[in-house]
């Protein structure tokens, strides 16, 4: 367990390197990792997001695929599709840009809700159906998704169901003026993810999620955490609580 926790702080640490002054957020997108959640990135553009998922990539040694979700974007980019071949006897699948251990989908609420969706299977069941034909993602499989603040020209608000399929909502925020001159010093020469060093096999990464579900929990934390749930649904306040999911 020690060994596993001090590779998490060297994880942490190597994406510090270039998310400077973002460390909190940084430890909580591990969490979300481990726990084999999803992410979802809100904030204004440059502040940091997608060097943030990259960072990540690098450090844990994960095959990470980045799609701009753009209004023309098709599900078909996302999932992948059949391709009838030369001889025209046979398909062959194409893989979409899922087909990775890190899908970065950039700028998500950009897009159309059709292409939104086609992320609710693979975000809730690790799988893809493509033509009546379901395949497993790579594991360990993560969505990082950013988005920009609602209001933006040219941005739509994501389905609930989508939203509930993400573990954690984060807000990058803007550095203050120490992080900030770093970031100045860190890019004069070179780009800083170009030195972020691999902490962890992937392999590695599956043992510390297995590790994650094996901690006991007492059942007084279990009723707490449901009683908070249940709260969350009667208080008028609140126009949807936690889902059974969440």
């Amino acid at each position: 367990m020690e060994a596993y926790n001090n590779k998490a702080i060297q994880i942490m640490n190597e994406v510090n390197n270039v998310v400077i002054g973002k460390r909190v957020i940084i430890g909580k997108v591990l969490t979300a990792i481990l726990a084999k959640g999803h992410i979802l990135l809100e904030d204004y553009p440059g502040v940091g997001k997608t060097t943030l998922a990259l960072a990540f990539s690098k450090a844990m040694a994960l095959k990470h695929n980045r799609l701009q979700f753009t209004p023309d974007v098709l599900p078909t980019d996302v999932v992948g599709f059949n391709l009838l071949s030369k001889d025209g006897d046979s398909y062959q699948y194409k893989p979409g840009a899922i087909m990775c251990n890190l899908f970065l989908a950039d700028e998500i609420n950009r897009t159309s809700s059709k292409t939104q969706s086609a992320l609710l299977e693979v975000m809730e069941e690790g799988k893809v159906t493509v033509d009546a034909v379901t395949r497993d993602v790579p594991k360990p499989f993560v969505v990082m998704a950013t988005q920009n603040p609602i209001g933006s020209i040219g941005t739509q608000m994501l389905p609930e169901s989508q939203l509930d399929r993400f573990m954690v909502r984060l807000s990058m925020g803007y550095p203050d003026i120490k992080s900030e001159i770093g970031i100045l010093k860190q890019r004069q020469n070179s780009n800083p993810l170009e030195n972020v060093v691999q902490v962890v096999e992937k392999s590695e990464i599956e043992q510390m999620q297995n590790m994650v579900e094996e901690v006991y929990i007492h059942d007084s934390i279990y009723e707490y955490i449901t009683l908070l749930v249940q709260q969350t649904r009667e208080n008028p306040l609140i126009e949807l609580g936690v889902s059974p999911r969440g």
